[in-house]
This record gives C-alpha cells, sequence and structure tokens, in this order.
C-alpha cells in the first residue's frame, strides 16, 4: 500500500499539469471562435444597415419622382394637352385692376391678336377659382362666353368678361385660371391660358351684412327710447310745476281772503299785515 501510494501521487502530478495544458488551447479556440462569431454579426448589421440606407434612398427617389410628376399634372390640368399657337397672341386688362372684391363684379378685357397668315375662330372664353395647392381642385368655375368670333389674318379684337367671387371667399387667396379657346382654318384646337396666378379675393367694406343692418337698427331704436323718455320726463316735469303753481295760486288767494275777513270785521289785521311788510 506505502509503495501504492508514491505512484499514484507522482501520475496525479503528472496529468494535472497536461490537463492545464490541454485545456487552455481549447479555451483559447473558443474565444477566438466567439470572436469570429461577434464579427459575423458586426458584419451582418452593417450590410443590414448599409440595405436599409438604399432602400431609404430609393424611397426619397420614388417620392421626388412622385412629386415631379404631380407637377406635371398640375401643369397639364391647366393648360391641358391642347396648346397656345405661335401665330396667335392674347393680352389681358382687368378694368379695375388688381382689385377682386368678393360678391362683386369683376370685369377684364381680353385682345386677340393674329399674326399668322390664316384666319383664327375664337370659339369660347371661360374662367375658374382653382384651389392654390392643387390647381385640379375646382372652387367656383364661372360660364363659358361662347364667341365664334372669326378674326382674319393681320388683325385684331377685344372680348369682354365679367364674374362675380363668391361672398365667403372674401379674404383667402385663391389659383385664377382663364382660358381662351380657338382654332385655326384647318380645324386645329388651340387654348391659350391667358391668365394663371393666385389673387386674394378681398371683402367689401361698403357691403352691409345682417350683423351691419340689425346694429344699426338696434341703435335707432336705442336713440328713439331716449327721445321718448325724455319727451315723458320733461312733460312730467312741467305738469308738477303747474300744479305747484296751481297750489301757490290757491294759498294766495285763500290768504288774502281771510286777511280781508279780518280787515272788514275788526280793521286791523289787513293795515297790520301791510305794516308789517313794510
Amino acid at each position: 500500500m506505502m509503495t501504492f501510494l508514491p505512484k499514484l501521487l507522482l501520475l496525479v502530478l503528472l496529468a494535472f499539469p497536461a490537463t492545464i495544458i490541454m485545456k487552455g488551447p481549447l479555451v483559447a479556440a473558443q474565444d477566438a471562435t466567439e470572436d469570429e462569431e461577434a464579427a459575423d454579426e458586426d458584419a451582418v448589421e452593417d450590410v443590414d444597415v448599409n440595405d436599409e440606407d438604399d432602400e431609404a434612398e430609393v424611397e426619397d427617389d420614388e417620392n421626388t419622382e412622385l412629386t415631379e410628376e404631380k407637377e406635371e399634372e398640375e401643369e397639364e390640368a391647366v393648360g391641358g394637352d391642347v396648346k397656345a399657337s405661335p401665330n396667335a397672341d392674347t393680352t389681358i386688362l382687368f378694368v379695375k385692376g388688381d382689385d377682386f372684391p368678393a360678391n362683386d363684379i369683376v370685369k377684364f378685357l381680353m385682345g386677340f391678336t393674329n399674326k399668322g397668315s390664316d384666319n383664327f375662330v375664337v370659339e369660347s372664353l371661360d374662367a375658374s377659382f382653382r384651389y392654390p395647392q392643387d390647381f385640379q381642385f375646382y372652387i367656383q368655375n364661372f360660364t363659358a362666353l361662347q364667341l365664334g368670333v372669326v378674326v382674319p389674318a393681320g388683325r385684331q379684337a377685344t372680348f369682354e368678361y365679367s364674374f362675380i367671387p363668391a361672398e365667403p371667399m372674401g379674404g383667402r387667396p385663391f389659383g385664377l385660371v382663364i382660358n381662351l379657346n380657338y382654332k385655326d382654318s384647318n380645324g386645329n384646337l388651340f387654348q391659350d391660358a391667358v391668365f394663371n396666378q393666385t389673387v386674394t379675393i378681398t371683402e367689401r367694406e361698403d357691403a352691409l351684412d345682417g350683423e351691419t343692418i340689425f346694429m344699426y337698427v338696434f341703435l335707432s331704436g336705442l336713440g328713439l327710447l331716449v327721445v321718448v323718455g325724455l319727451h315723458q320726463l320733461l312733460e312730467s316735469r312741467k305738469v308738477e310745476h303747474s300744479e305747484s303753481q296751481k297750489r301757490i295760486r290757491a294759498s294766495t288767494t285763500t290768504f288774502l281772503r281771510n286777511m280781508e275777513v279780518d280787515r272788514e270785521r275788526g280793521g286791523f289785521g289787513f293795515s297790520y299785515f301791510v305794516e308789517k311788510q313794510e
């Protein structure tokens, strides 16, 4: 037994360092494996971030394209596919200037000049108010003026048109679009957006609305009540003054009668009163 213990101790001393030496490389290998997995995860995250950035850039490009398409649609909504003829020239003049009062007549004159060699037939003239952020949305559409006027080559023509902005539109901006539709002798249609700008509808200062009329009626009634009250007060004062005068006269008459009676009876009452008064 004693001979076996030293051999066992020697075996343990030899086996324990070998275990430590073998475990060290295994731990190092595990650490290296974990580092490689962490690096792979970081690489995957970087790839995901790059993919998200690419998707965001694609979305921005798509939004930009949609915005450009929307602007093109608005321009097409205003002018349409029909364009103006290069052989025609148009001008516009608002009679009252750039003032667009609500619930009032707005009148303008439009001039048309035929600069070509063929005749033009001016068919119609129309106007409309549109939403300033989206010209495809009509706020108020006015009746088109049917003309059917032939303008020969090298000649001019002037047309008059008037419209009335709605009263609730006062104090707000709207897009005003005025189109002139015409065709040439070959039947080709043309449309000229003579006026296409944002204008502000003003409120009429001289307009009498319901509130103003009610205020005037109320003030008139109040003034009439004040006049009637003052008249009644003066009349009551006059009545009181006349009654007091009557009472004073009656008292004076009674006093004089009593004095006359005393004078007749004794002969001293009235004279005594007169002397005292002197």
